[in-house]
């Protein structure tokens, strides 16, 4: 039986040819998890520097990973996978097959009910800006069924501009929040702690359980700003990437193929 025109003009699709190398495949999967340097994903994947590098070049070209220069160290710098454009690609890959197979996403709520009773830490350094917006982000996202807590290894009051976005681009009122040292935390459990900034990461003790690790690298959006108003931008740039990072982990919470939080 001949093929159709159609099928013998198709070609896979471009993000199917990219992803599909086994070694970019794997860097995708692993910066899904956590974002990471070059040579932690080398250790990850025992496999040599100059390949990591080179394949991770070739993501950055098609815009699925991005690097962002370490805070901690300036010689260094973290690579995250973008999420969205990925799930994205998948889906017009799927389309592009059969149109039946258009990713399609849960039912509003699904994932915040299926996610109940996980705890979740969030750090960064000062509790003042990131680490506040996130647990926000998260019990807002949840409904509340998330437990989700922040702490700073070196706690100051929470910015201003914090109190400010959250205020006028989610209607949620932080005023009542406070800053906490991580060693507040010390002795609690939880299924996942993730820092949010690079010299945080560098001291995070260790949490009984221990729960999953992850990295996500966000500058300070108030470093580096002349007052409030110069650095505003950049709290509201820190509050749309945590609010995409968040959906993302409250799917995986909710992943009936993740273990079951088992908090007592």
């Amino acid at each position: 039986m001949a093929l159709s025109p159609n099928a013998r003009e198709l070609t896979p699709p471009e993000f199917l040819q990219l992803a599909g190398h086994g070694l970019r495949w794997r860097l995708l999967a692993e910066l899904g998890r956590s974002d990471r340097k070059v040579h932690e994903l080398t250790g990850l994947l025992d496999e040599p520097q100059n390949l990591v590098s080179y394949h991770l070049a070739k993501l950055r070209e098609a815009r699925l990973v991005s690097a962002r220069r370490s805070s901690a160290d300036r010689r260094d710098a973290y690579y995250s996978v973008d999420l969205t454009r990925v799930r994205s690609l998948l889906a017009a890959t799927g389309g592009a097959l059969h149109p039946g197979l258009h990713l399609a996403p849960p039912p509003p709520g699904t994932a915040a009910r299926r996610a109940a009773r996980a705890r979740v830490l969030f750090l960064c350094t000062g509790n003042s800006a990131r680490s506040q917006i996130a647990e926000a982000l998260t019990r807002a996202r949840s409904v509340g069924l998330v437990e989700a807590c922040s702490a700073g290894s070196h706690p100051k009051p929470v910015h201003a501009n914090a109190l400010r976005v959250m205020r006028e681009e989610h209607g949620i009122d932080l005023s009542g929040q406070r800053s906490k040292h991580l060693s507040t935390f010390a002795d609690e459990r939880f299924d996942r702690v993730i820092s949010l900034c690079d010299r945080v990461r560098e001291v995070c003790p260790e949490f009984p359980g221990p729960p999953e690790a992850s990295h996500w690298s966000l500058p300070d959006p108030a470093a580096g700003h002349a007052d409030d108003e110069d650095s505003y931008p950049a709290f509201q740039q820190t509050v749309t990437e945590l609010a995409t990072r968040i959906g993302f982990l409250l799917t995986v919470l909710a992943d009936p193929a993740n273990p079951s939080p088992t908090i007592p």
